[in-house]
């Protein structure tokens, strides 16, 4: 699979690098945080969001706006679903990673979406990047076949739990979480999910 730089101006369509804001101190926290065998994606984490940089992410990224800063942290190399938010996302990779993002745009009126449209890009280390709200994208996946460990900022109460069945609009049916529309591939058996991706589970050792 052809991994670009964010560097690359294809890039700039999906998000942009982040300048301005040091993320030391995130970064060394989350030397305590897990890294396992599959994934694990905490949302929330509070020593995380006790770091110095949560003021100025939530005042400069986000305009004042309430945040969360959580990790997805492990091991994968497949695209397996993708999801999207009503806002951007911001990853600060801690360790080497790859991104494998597409355009909501993309997306069909019967919400299916061909994976052939997708985009790997190679985020290293230390690098931090806005996912722009109408990107697609799911769980980071392997750098030269070593773990990750990503941190994950987003507005608060996003990707928790639903308390309420949405039935309003077509799209309800991707509601996987709250501000969370998922896409999933049928190879990766998610359940609940709407299997909407076509084409091949995209894979960056391939």
């Amino acid at each position: 699979m052809k991994i670009l730089s964010v560097k690359d101006p294809e890039f700039r369509k999906y998000g942009r690098v982040i300048e301005g804001i040091d993320f030391s101190n995130i970064i060394k926290e989350m030397g305590n945080t897990p890294c396992p065998d599959d994934v694990v994606y905490v949302p929330s984490v509070k020593e995380l969001e006790a770091c110095p940089e949560y003021k100025q992410i939530a005042e400069s990224l986000y305009g004042g706006m309430p945040i969360q800063i959580g990790y997805c942290n492990g091991n994968n190399v497949l695209l397996n679903a993708v999801e999207y938010h009503r806002d951007s996302e911001i990853n600060v990779a801690v360790t080497d990673c790859v991104m494998i993002w597409g355009s909501e745009a993309d997306v069909t009126e019967d919400y299916t979406y061909d994976t052939s449209k997708m985009v790997a890009f190679h985020l290293p280390a230390g690098t931090a990047v806005e996912c722009f709200a109408t990107t697609l994208h799911y769980a980071p996946c392997n750098y030269q076949g070593n773990k990750f460990r990503v941190v994950v900022v987003l507005p608060k109460g996003t990707n928790t739990d639903l308390d309420f069945k949405a039935d309003s609009t077509p799209e309800d049916k991707l509601l996987f979480a709250r501000n969370k529309w998922l896409i999933g591939h049928p190879d990766a058996k998610i359940d609940g999910a709407f299997n909407g991706l076509i084409g091949k589970n995209l894979n960056v050792d391939e």
